[in-house]
């Protein structure tokens, strides 16, 4: 009954993956829709809660929630790696992960037309130094686990990574337009497809270790 019970509780801390990565899709849909004039496909996701935003009360709730779940999740991969060092590592980065998210909503952006009016402050460097650690600690996360489960999570997970790169990479571009109130027509669907491919990557990864804890 011991062994069955602690299935059951990495099971559910397992099914925190899935639930963090809707909330984050929920919080841009939601998020858009509170901006009338906001676009997806050129606009990023961290103006959706950048400050006097019209989006922001919503995006903080919805976010906070989102980086809440992902540490239960780094907890149930860490319990559920036995011995596969990788995979404690990758548990051990995604709680890591969710120790950084949770305090963004603290140091947002500013709306780029106050950038471009020379309004920006502490909180945008702040912001950009939380989004670059992010992106490091979910790297590594992807990268340490890809050996976990056989060639073929091999492949899926290293051509995520190549996504999130090539993506990510156009992205960082932008960031002088964006800055400038200059137009970005394609940023918001860059980012969004990088974003994702982790998210995307974190249900599979539950998905795999829920189906081991069920057999």
């Amino acid at each position: 009954m011991a062994v069955q019970g602690g299935a059951l509780k990495r099971r559910a801390l397992l099914t925190c993956g899935p639930l963090s990565s809707l909330l984050y899709v929920a919080a841009n849909v939601l998020g858009s829709r509170q901006w009338k004039g906001y676009s997806s496909a050129s606009q990023t996701v961290s103006e959706l809660s950048a400050i006097d935003a019209p989006s922001r009360p919503l995006m903080i709730r919805l976010l906070t929630a989102h980086g809440a779940l992902v540490g239960p999740f780094g907890l149930g991969v860490w319990k559920s790696a036995g011995r596969r060092r990788g995979l404690r590592v990758t548990g051990a980065l995604l709680i890591a992960l969710a120790a950084s998210d949770l305090p963004a909503p603290i140091f947002p952006m500013h709306r780029r037309e106050a950038l471009a009016r020379g309004e920006g402050s502490q909180t945008d460097t702040v912001h950009k130094v939380v989004t670059i650690v992010n992106s490091v600690f979910l790297l590594a996360a992807i990268a340490s686990g890809s050996t976990a489960f056989g060639r073929r999570f091999r492949l899926y997970s290293i051509g995520t990574i190549l996504v999130l790169l090539a993506t990510g990479g156009l992205t960082v571009t932008q960031a002088s337009r964006i800055e400038a109130n200059l137009p970005t027509p394609w940023a918001g669907t860059a980012e969004r497809v990088s974003i994702g491919g982790y998210l995307l990557w974190q249900v599979v990864l539950s998905s795999v270790l829920w189906k081991e804890e069920a057999e």
